[in-house]
């Protein structure tokens, strides 16, 4: 017998007023969950409340993922088993994608439980999308290293790659930690390489530049507490 349970992967916002960028049938998706699985239950709760005012919360099963434990799986394919419809929500944008709930994902291809992708706003394709930057050959690397000496060299290998492969590279760090990231980016890659910024996509401050190093070195820009998406394109 086939298993009956399936799977959206459901998109949230980047920014939370940021409404605009999720497509109407997202609420058709949710209405037919009963259990969900999310990176944090009380901002889930509060999206899900603005997007269906009458959605009355405490109907629905909720567990929270963390790095996704054996018994989160073990709950998860559970309540698959039994026919329950589930929803994954990331805390920001897709799941799975820089996500914990991809583990899930993983459990669920195994068992063979049907997964649908809902679609969404994702701070990686936006920022490709409007770099400027070789669409056709990209690498997400998510966080570099945190100690400076290791983050430069990563820097330096991501920049020889892209130099060789003709290849975006993109990252992103810790809202806190994007100033001092941007400094060892400057200081590591050649003037000629492109640097591309997104700020706060998709949020009222909106902007996705890329420059020279050389040039970002002329005016340094603040993102300090601001989520940010670093792409890094080498010259041929």
């Amino acid at each position: 017998m086939m298993p009956i349970g399936k799977v959206y992967l459901i998109p949230t916002v980047l920014q939370e007023d940021a409404l605009q960028t999720l497509p109407e049938y997202l609420l058709d998706a949710i209405k037919n969950c009963s259990v969900f699985f999310v990176e944090n239950e009380k901002t889930t709760r509060r999206f899900f409340k603005k997007l269906w005012k009458e959605m009355v919360i405490d109907n629905y099963q909720w567990y929270v993922i963390h790095k996704v434990e054996a018994t989160a799986k073990q709950q998860f394919i559970e309540a698959l088993e039994k026919g329950h419809t589930v929803g994954i929500v990331s805390e920001a944008g897709c799941p799975g994608i820089a996500d914990p709930g991809q583990l899930l994902i993983e459990a669920a291809q195994e068992k063979g439980f049907k997964i649908i992708p809902l679609v969404g706003p994702n701070s990686i394709l936006l920022a490709l999308m409007a770099s400027g930057m070789n669409g056709q050959c990209f690498q997400f690397n998510g966080y570099l290293p945190i100690d400076a000496l290791e983050r430069k060299k990563k820097i330096k290998d991501l920049e020889l790659y892209s130099a060789n492969n003709n290849c975006t590279q993109i990252f992103i760090e810790t809202p806190y930690r994007n100033n001092q990231l941007l400094g060892d980016i400057l200081q590591s890659c050649n003037p000629d390489t492109l640097i591309c910024i997104g700020k706060d996509i998709t949020g009222p401050s909106e902007t996705i530049v890329t420059k020279k190093a050389i040039d970002w070195r002329k005016q340094l820009p603040e993102l300090h507490k601001i989520p940010v998406i670093f792409l890094l394109k080498a010259s041929v």
